[in-house]
């Protein structure tokens, strides 16, 4: 059965969600938010009921994005990966994504532009990937002629975004995806660097730093309505709800909650809308 691909369209452009997998946090969800008092956790399991199972885990799903207009398509982000993909060590690959843009009419080759928010596995799984594990038509693999250890950009006519603070911090981050992404799509011209915030021609790349040094966010308007693809901006409902709660994961808590408060301050009039990559609902009025 084809994955559901939940959208949301504002003006000519719809923004759709495509999941890639969902499964628990590696760790007690308690060590993950230390400051989190048990009021916030009950007021964020109101708000959100499915980000906790039965066994009282974080359950998350993994989730990228599509922008589509008659401007072109847009990915932000690149999900879990296949089997043999970076976050393997811990997140429930493989994904799904694959199926989730062919649910969407999305074929990869018309993608031309794919954003990396930033560079934790779980972001970038499908960017570049072996040949063996490109999945084929009607299910299995194909090498395409190329050799076993080949890789390449799952995207191959896209250009991907990623700030210039973010490649710079490559090696404290995770040297592996040297050799893994950022080389082979160097090595194929596909690899643009940015400086801070950035037109597109759907959009705007947001610096949004705090997470990781060069998180970046999408933001798509028409008018007075906008969407704002979060990537991990905000990782569960408590940061939502409390955007001063850190992350025991956030690079720098407090330039991460002045990146929230900023993007979450959208002025009086205007309708925003959080695409989030780990909560519950893919869409999220403010």
């Amino acid at each position: 059965m084809s994955p559901s691909v939940p959208r949301l369209r504002i003006g000519s452009t719809e923004i759709i969600a495509l999941a890639d997998g969902e499964g628990p946090f590696f760790a007690p969800r308690a060590d993950a938010f230390p400051g989190a008092t048990a009021a916030q956790w009950a007021e964020a399991d109101r708000y959100d009921p499915g980000a906790v199972d039965a066994q009282g885990r974080w359950w998350l799903p993994f989730r990228a994005y599509a922008i589509r207009s008659d401007k072109g398509v847009t990915v932000v982000d690149a999900g879990i990966g296949p089997a043999d993909g970076p976050a393997a060590a811990w997140a429930p690959v493989p994904g799904v994504l694959p199926d989730s843009l062919a649910a969407a009419g999305i074929d990869p080759a018309e993608v031309d532009t794919v954003v990396l928010t930033h560079l934790h596995t779980d972001h970038v799984g499908w960017a570049v990937v072996t040949e063996a594990a490109v999945p084929a038509a009607g299910g299995g693999t194909t090498a395409g002629g190329a050799s076993a250890g080949s890789r390449r950009p799952y995207f191959p006519n896209a250009e991907y975004l990623l700030q210039r603070a973010e490649f710079d911090a490559l090696d404290a981050l995770n040297p592996q995806l040297r050799e893994t992404l950022t080389d082979p799509l160097a090595a194929a011209g596909r690899l643009r660097l940015l400086d801070g915030d950035t037109p597109l021609r759907t959009g705007r790349v947001v610096a949004t730093p705090g997470h990781t040094p060069g998180h970046q966010s999408l933001l798509v308007a028409d008018g007075r309505e906008l969407v704002l693809v979060t990537g991990d901006l905000l990782v569960h409902a408590l940061q939502l709800l409390h955007p001063g709660l850190a992350y025991a994961h956030e690079a720098d808590p407090e330039e991460a909650e002045r990146s929230r408060r900023r993007m979450f301050d959208h002025g009086t009039g205007t309708t925003l809308h959080l695409a989030t990559s780990h909560l519950t609902e893919p869409f999220l009025p403010m």
